[in-house]
């Protein structure tokens, strides 16, 4: 049995366990993020996002979805992170980079009473191209194209913020969505290889969209910042909103700028720290008995 420090951070409701890996190292999050994302049995969240040192940027985000699977990248979860390194003392920096598997990204620290309170994050230039997201689909870009699930024609758009999303704007009220059953006939349709995350969304006026996701391997999350950027992109490319327009999520709101010359996506919301704590990790799991987590010697 092994004894491991956390930190439980949201960014409007997207909540993950964060271990400070520069000091332990964990190789190998898989199981240890099943374990703590259980609500039940461990600390309750939609992942796990680990610490640590980078050769190549000034830290290295690794960020596991709740079914133990890797994610690319997560826009709620890289302002955590920045708000965690800032305010535990391993960056006197305000203008931080983070590597991970969608790039190196660069975040901009907003302070309040000498904490991090806001972070603006460069979330990079989204992918159009089918074969890039990817989406199996015969034409160039799947923009406002029709698409049969559950027996029902959906109008989608499918955008990659360095993960897959698929965006679908609706005239029927999302907050009365039965996402928990169409969710998951989007995340495992065989147009996408490598499943996808999910948007739908209303547009209440040129610069305010109301949103709910079901995220790849989490399920549906309070708020999801690559979504909430997808969202605003597939809504300037149909011509449904401004170029800056402000995401009303679960959560809470989210502001997303897509900067159509440079293509570039600009995302800026809270970070929060909830608590701190230390939990007991078994050395194995009896499912599959995977040794998840070896101290540094």
């Amino acid at each position: 049995m092994t004894s491991i420090d956390f930190t439980k951070m949201h960014g409007t409701g997207n909540d993950y366990v964060y271990v400070d890996c520069t000091k332990n190292e964990i190789e190998d999050g898989t199981e240890l993020s099943k374990f703590v994302s259980d609500r039940h049995f461990g600390v309750g969240s939609d992942g796990l996002i680990l610490i640590k040192k980078s050769d190549v940027a000034d830290f290295k985000m690794d960020m596991y979805n709740a079914d133990g699977s890797k994610g690319e990248m997560c826009g709620n979860g890289i302002r955590c992170v920045g708000k965690y390194v800032y305010d535990n003392g391993l960056t006197d920096k305000t203008t931080v980079t983070i590597e991970t598997l969608a790039g190196i990204k660069t975040i901009e620290l907003y302070l309040k009473d000498g904490k991090v309170d806001s972070v603006l994050v460069n979330m990079g230039s989204p992918e159009l191209k089918a074969s890039q997201i990817p989406v199996i689909f015969p034409k160039d870009q799947m923009i406002n194209e029709p698409m049969e699930v559950d027996g029902s024609i959906f109008r989608v758009t499918c955008v990659s913020m360095g993960n897959p999303h698929c965006v679908i704007f609706t005239d029927e009220d999302t907050r009365t969505l039965d996402l928990p059953h169409i969710g998951p006939l989007f995340e495992n349709h065989p147009t996408f290889p490598q499943r996808v995350n999910t948007e739908f969304a209303n547009i209440l006026d040129r610069k305010n969209i109301r949103m709910r996701v079901w995220e790849r391997g989490s399920g549906e999350t309070l708020a999801c910042g690559t979504g909430a950027c997808a969202t605003a992109v597939a809504a300037v490319v149909n011509g449904l909103t401004d170029d800056e327009v402000t995401i009303h999520l679960l959560g809470g709101n989210l502001t997303v700028r897509y900067d159509q010359e440079n293509n570039t996506v600009w995302l800026k919301g809270p970070a929060t720290t909830v608590f701190t704590g230390h939990i007991d990790i078994p050395d194995s799991f009896e499912k599959d008995d995977v040794k998840i987590y070896e101290p540094r010697k």
